[in-house]
């Protein structure tokens, strides 16, 4: 995020955001890249397992799959949880259990075991994302956050580059102990989420108000811009708050965003397996190399697209191109299945696609939400999205076969078309562009 932007609110305002860029972010994005290694790194592992525990691509799809129904399901409590106890405490949590799980998966020795560590690793993680989206809406005003969201979804891409590079040379050559490859992936990728949920637990500050590194007039700055952005915040019950799950605003921008989902994690967990498609002699670290590509272009691609909307403040549009991308691109890798160069081309489309949709989507779908509904809205969203999750990688397993993984594409293209269908037909009111002093309206959305 370009930190000095907004020079025009003064001294204190240029300081007080350079502040919280530099101390909050990189914090929470590391918090996000460990999550999504240990989310994702089965598609890796499987590489090494399939002959293990005898796992073919239906097995691996509903394996993958299944970590996102336990996801759901404690999605939203755990977001109302982290608003009470305070995030440093709830994210430390969320970070040391979810390590634990992972390492533990290194152990498991049939596909009952897997599909049950599946399912306590997704109620581990459930809540991290719409948890840290919350955390973001504590310290960035709504005219940077949508950089703010995209340096968090850059996590995405940089888990996978990391999980691709260690993932493909952990299956190569750590052999110790007795231990197979695929095993040591979880175990190695899982020990540094532990030790990361103990920095969030030591460093992470829950308010502006909080932060030691923020002067008091700082602090009081940001939190009184913070709260310009909203209508006056009302005290909710538990189920007052459960409410906002039956906006149709929030559940249009949710089943959007389950289709979107789909396409995401039916390209993600099956990467691997399109990549050693394209040439059978490739080992696991050549298909961990190859398989950085596209992450690597799918970022600055995020960034740019993330850069953009906020310049412009139009999100609707982006999202659509972003959808219609990625699903032009998935068409080309099936196109392209057994030539490398023009694979490796279409996968990255798909990369910018997936990626470069969340920034402006998550910086609309905020702005929709009143303050008190904020964390049970963003949750709601989250967790109607990661059915996507399952369906994804689910249907993509039933349809691949082990000669021709890129058939069970098609779904995923479809859930992407109709995904920008969607959002093409949502009523949205452009953003103002950001002027000195004035805080853009509400986005209206419907």
């Amino acid at each position: 995020m370009d930190s000095s932007a907004p020079t025009a609110d003064g001294d204190v305002g240029s300081r007080t955001i350079r502040k919280v860029t530099r101390r909050v972010l990189p914090l929470v994005a590391l918090l996000y890249v460990a999550n999504y290694m240990d989310r994702s790194n089965i598609s890796y592992a499987q590489l090494g397992m399939q002959h293990e525990l005898a796992i073919n691509t239906a097995v691996f799809g509903t394996a993958s799959a299944i970590f996102f129904l336990a996801y759901v399901v404690f999605e939203v409590p755990s977001n109302m949880i982290m608003k009470r106890v305070g995030a440093r405490l709830w994210l430390a949590r969320i970070a040391i259990s979810w390590g634990i799980v992972t390492v533990v998966t290194g152990f498991v020795r049939d596909i009952p075991q897997l599909y049950i560590a599946r399912i306590v690793l997704g109620i581990a993680e459930a809540g991290l994302y719409p948890g840290l989206l919350l955390y973001l809406t504590l310290w960035f005003r709504a005219k940077e956050r949508g950089r703010a969201i995209a340096t968090l979804a850059i996590a995405q891409p940089i888990a996978m580059v990391i999980g691709s590079l260690t993932g493909g040379l952990i299956l190569d050559h750590a052999h110790w102990f007795g231990l197979s490859g695929w095993r040591w992936v979880f175990i190695l990728q899982g020990v540094p989420s532990v030790l990361i949920g103990v920095i969030v637990l030591l460093y992470l500050p829950n308010t502006p108000s909080r932060a030691r590194f923020l002067k008091p007039e700082e602090s009081a700055w940001l939190e009184r811009e913070i709260n310009a952005d909203y209508v006056p915040e009302q005290k909710e019950t538990f189920f007052g708050q459960l409410r906002v799950m039956k906006n149709r605003k929030v559940l249009y921008l949710a089943f959007a965003n389950l289709f979107a989902a789909c396409g995401l994690y039916g390209f993600t967990f099956f990467l691997p397996q399109i990549v050693k498609q394209m040439d059978p002699s490739y080992s696991a670290t050549n298909i961990g190399f190859l398989g950085v590509i596209p992450w690597l272009v799918g970022a600055a691609g995020m960034l740019l697209v993330a850069r953009n909307s906020d310049r412009t403040g139009e999100r609707r549009g982006h999202v659509v191109a972003m959808m219609l991308l990625a699903a032009l691109g998935l068409l080309g890798t099936i196109q392209f299945r057994h030539t490398p160069v023009a694979a490796l081309i279409c996968l990255s489309l798909v990369a910018i696609g997936v990626l470069g949709y969340l920034a402006p989507y998550w910086a609309l779908a905020a702005r929709v939400l009143s303050k008190e509904y904020t964390a049970v809205g963003l949750a709601a969203i989250n967790s109607i999205a990661a059915l996507g999750g399952f369906f994804g990688p689910y249907v993509v397993g039933k349809n691949a076969t082990a000669s021709n993984v890129t058939v069970g594409l098609y779904f995923p293209i479809g859930c992407l078309v109709l995904c920008a269908v969607m959002l093409s037909l949502l009523k949205v009111t452009r953003e103002s562009r950001p002027v000195a002093g004035a805080v853009p309206a509400p986005t209206e959305a419907g």
